[in-house]
């Protein structure tokens, strides 16, 4: 897990972000869609983390442009991010390989929801391939979504936008990532990895 600023593109989708933290309008939904390994999970991490960063509020006000808002990389909270540990940052896990089901999203959701967070401001679910649920599984989280309590945030990271119910993107945040121009992929592989650039050339194809 780390901050924005190890994202490479995406300064849009990066930039509604750091602006619903600055202007303090984040939605308790989002869908962040895009292709796999695209990204989505940095995406959705690193906004968990700077929600839950202890010093989030010295980081706004000191900061002169909603870019400058990073999670600090310092505190207890930030560390436990880091290391994939926080305790009101939820990763929804399902046990079937091609389908969430509605007990997944019972149990690790909705039953867990109301339970205050324990140690950040907020609790943030981060489903991966929710593109997976079943409609019973969202119908499920419908109901979750209509009466949130303020503190909850849910991330569904999907591939597919489409196989979700119009009543849930209804509800949420829709976020549509682009493909990251192959010049900046290209001029990364060659400065941060030392690929020389005919091979990084192969590499972004």
């Amino acid at each position: 897990m780390a901050g924005f600023k190890a994202i490479l593109g995406h300064e849009q989708i990066i930039e509604h972000l750091q602006n619903a933290v600055t202007m303090d309008k984040v939605s308790h939904a989002y869908i962040i869609n895009g292709p796999d390994k695209s990204g989505k999970m940095m995406l959705a991490e690193a906004f968990a983390q700077t929600l839950e960063c202890e010093k989030l509020e010295d980081v706004v006000e000191n900061a002169a442009q909603p870019s400058d808002v990073e999670p600090c990389m310092e505190c207890h909270s930030c560390k436990q991010a880091l290391s994939d540990n926080h305790p009101d940052i939820i990763r929804v896990t399902h046990e079937k390989p091609n389908s969430i089901g509605v007990d997944d999203i019972r149990t690790q959701i909705n039953g867990d929801i109301a339970i205050k967070p324990y140690s950040g401001p907020r609790k943030i679910y981060i489903v991966n391939e929710a593109e997976k649920m079943t409609v019973q599984a969202q119908n499920a989280l419908l109901k979750t979504l209509e009466e949130p309590p303020a503190y909850a945030v849910i991330i569904l990271l999907t591939t597919n936008v489409n196989a979700m119910l119009q009543t849930i993107l209804s509800r949420c945040v829709v976020l549509n990532m682009k493909p990251v121009p192959g010049e900046l992929i290209k001029n990364y592989l060659m400065k941060e990895m030392q690929i020389p650039d005919y091979k990084a050339e192969v590499c972004v194809a």
